[in-house]
């Protein structure tokens, strides 16, 4: 009878295999100088083996994290493991790698530490990979692979190139002024300054003042010469948010910008000249405020050049998850948190809500779940109350429906059964009309009968 016998790998055969491994592997002694190195790791750092082996591995990944961080001394220090811990390494040609790294000791046969061992894969592709689906889907700050958002992209470097007026309306949240902010950037204006000014929280009585300042003595407290928005926002841009907010004295006074791209700063006796591109935004209507005489209409088509609609949320549901992540990926910045993303019941909650408040008001729901959560996930419990009291609303709603539906249903069965399916005499007893009774029937699916 044969017995099997086995052949215990030789130090040629390890190396072999570890040559055809895709991930960088490389052993150190306990001084941290390089014992081996396999092919993936001269690869991805351009060094060639025999130049690195008996060197200090800090000399040759070169990582930020090599003096004070570095994986495999820690390993060596503790004995503990240490698994994909992201980091860059700088190549020779200077070129800066993203890598993942793990890192453990080597034991001999007896059980006593020798040296380390650590292995690292090139994350360049992957990276690069996870920036051109960010790039399709992001414009400046702007995120959205929503369609109607798409089109907007498509159209924002044309107006860019123009120094023509631009009206952007949307609702409260929708981002207006992060899209001004992109045109701005585009624009051959952009080494100049981008000067946003919220016109509803300018009281009429200073809004002129601050628009297009004043000279001294102009008033009582006017002791010097103080510059406006415009004048501050030469050779850029004034982005004037709420622009339906301004009195009808003052859209005067911008209309002459508009028009005559010069105006004079409160009590001042000479003009001067306004070297700046204008875009407006408004969440009402410009059009019916017109109409109503609230807006004039020779200044109203001198910033409506060119025109944005920014959609909803609630028309861009698609945009939901993206911005989910993005909220995710600043709070875990910003916060020092680890979040990785949100429960699936989070989700569908957040997919159904109303948005009332749009964007900003899904950040708001993010930020308020990041201080409630510490955990990796974010669940229910970590929701806005008003949120949870929403969806808590809507079951109660949905739970009532179907029993006041099924009753509907029974009674108009039951007398239409009464009435030998008589829908004239039916409809007199239940006293609606007999067309409002067919489509009920309808809805009920009692048509067959």
């Amino acid at each position: 009878m044969k017995t099997k016998t086995s052949k215990s790998l030789t130090n040629t055969h390890a190396e072999l295999i570890l040559d055809n491994v895709a991930d960088g592997v490389f052993t150190v002694d306990e001084n941290l100088v390089i014992t081996y190195f396999n092919k993936a790791a001269e690869k991805i750092t351009g060094m060639p083996r025999e130049n690195v082996l008996g060197e200090y591995c800090f000399d040759v990944l070169r990582s930020n994290i090599c003096e004070t961080e570095c994986p495999i001394r820690f390993s060596l220090e503790t004995g503990q493991d240490v698994i994909d811990k992201r980091e860059n390494i700088l190549r020779i040609d200077g070129k800066k790698i993203p890598i993942t790294i793990s890192a453990a000791i080597v034991k001999d046969n007896k059980g006593n530490m020798i040296g380390g061992v650590e292995t690292f894969r090139d994350l360049s592709k992957i990276e690069a990979l996870e920036k051109e689906i960010h790039k399709k889907y992001t414009f400046e700050d702007i995120i959205s692979k929503n369609h109607k958002v798409m089109q907007i992209f498509s159209i924002l470097p044309n107006i860019s190139e123009s120094d023509s007026s631009v009206l952007i309306q949307g609702a409260s949240g929708t981002g207006k002024e992060l899209f001004a902010r992109a045109i701005h950037n585009l624009s051959l204006r952009k080494d100049g300054p981008f000067i946003a000014v919220n016109c509803s929280a300018l009281p009429d009585t200073l809004i002129e003042s601050e628009l297009f300042g004043y000279v001294k003595g102009a008033f009582t407290d006017a002791v010097k010469n103080k510059p406006g928005r415009f004048e501050l926002a030469k050779g850029g841009t004034i982005f004037l948010d709420e622009i339906d907010s301004i009195p009808l004295s003052t859209q005067v006074k911008l209309l002459r910008v508009l028009q005559e791209k010069e105006f004079e700063p409160l009590g001042a006796t000479q003009t001067v000249k306004a070297d700046v591109r204008v875009i407006s935004a408004t969440k009402d209507d410009l059009k019916r405020l017109v109409r109503q005489g609230k807006f004039r209409d020779d200044l109203f088509y001198r910033l409506d050049v060119v025109k944005i609609e920014l959609p909803t949320l609630r028309e861009r549901r698609d945009d939901i998850p993206l911005l989910i992540q993005h909220f995710i990926e600043k709070y875990n910045h910003h916060m020092h948190k680890a979040i990785t993303k949100v429960s699936d019941e989070v989700m569908q909650i957040l997919l159904n809500f109303s948005f009332e408040g749009n964007i900003r008001q899904l950040e708001n729901i993010i930020e308020h779940a990041f201080v409630m959560c510490q955990t990796e996930k974010i669940e229910i419990e970590h929701l806005p109350p008003e949120i949870i009291n929403t969806r808590s609303q809507k079951e109660v709603n949905l739970q009532t429906e179907i029993p006041l539906k099924e009753s509907e249903r029974h009674t108009i069965l039951e007398t239409l059964e009464k009435h030998h399916w008589d829908t004239l005499e039916t409809s007199i007893e239940l006293k609606i009309h007999r067309s409002t009774l067919w489509r009920k029937m309808k809805k009920y699916g009692l048509l067959q009968k």
